[in-house]
């Protein structure tokens, strides 16, 4: 799955963020200062950049800096409402494109994609017993047919695809789900997904392939499953 390299100070947005994402099926490597930013660099790869224009020990122009001298990936700038000076010196400096606060969730996600898309990095589609999970288009098909899915189904959905080898407990999904969902999900809530999301992907609800229930545990991906 593609790394994204968040560099935002504020904890809540980061939280925020780091949720949505993860329910995207991207990975996420957090950094809250300039500081933690520049030594997360010689860390883990990542594949685009989101960097917070104004920080506690200076700017996101210098994290930009040293990320394009040590690879060529998307940076996607986020900065606040107005400050029109900022974006001007962002775009003239190579950025890729910038989000204004407060952003739109759906719209970040969908500039990520974009900016991946154009340099081949855009998260892998991933198949299971005849389900296609596209990403990088949020298309899923079943036998080659088209499934439109909620996008509360569409993320309980990538959370599954992005652990396959897990047993994901009801606490674990609920967790993945509060923020991104921008809405109430509780267990109850979480068991009508769950039976909705079958009743759309599963040949037979009744006897499910691809979301399983562990008893006493909570849930898992069935059947052998290939990303491509």
């Amino acid at each position: 799955m593609p790394n994204i390299f968040l560099v935002e100070d504020d904890r809540a947005i980061a939280k925020n963020l780091t949720l949505l994402l993860r329910s995207e099926g991207f990975s996420v490597i957090h950094a809250p200062t300039r500081e933690e930013a520049l030594t997360a660099l010689a860390g883990d790869p990542f594949d685009l950049a989101l960097i917070d224009i104004s920080l506690p020990d200076g700017n996101g122009f210098t994290v930009y800096t040293e990320i394009k001298a040590a690879r060529e990936i998307p940076v996607i700038f986020l900065t606040a409402s107005g400050d029109e000076a900022s974006v001007v010196t962002g775009l003239n400096m190579g950025a890729d494109d910038y989000i204004t606060k407060p952003f739109r969730p759906r719209e970040l996600v969908a500039r990520i994609k974009t900016a991946l898309r154009k340099t081949g990095r855009s998260p892998a589609a991933f198949n299971v017993c005849g389900l296609r999970v596209d990403p990088s288009s949020g298309v899923v098909k079943k036998e080659g047919r088209e499934i439109f899915l909620s996008a509360l189904e569409y993320r309980l959905l990538l959370v599954f695809v992005n652990n396959p080898q897990s047993i994901l407990t009801r606490d674990r999904l609920l967790d993945e789900l509060w923020d991104a969902a921008g809405e109430f999900v509780n267990d109850n809530t979480l068991t009508v997904y769950i039976k909705r999301l079958r009743e759309k992907i599963e040949d037979d609800p009744a006897n499910p392939r691809i979301i399983l229930t562990v008893r006493g545990t909570g849930y898992r991906l069935g059947g052998s499953h290939v990303s491509e």
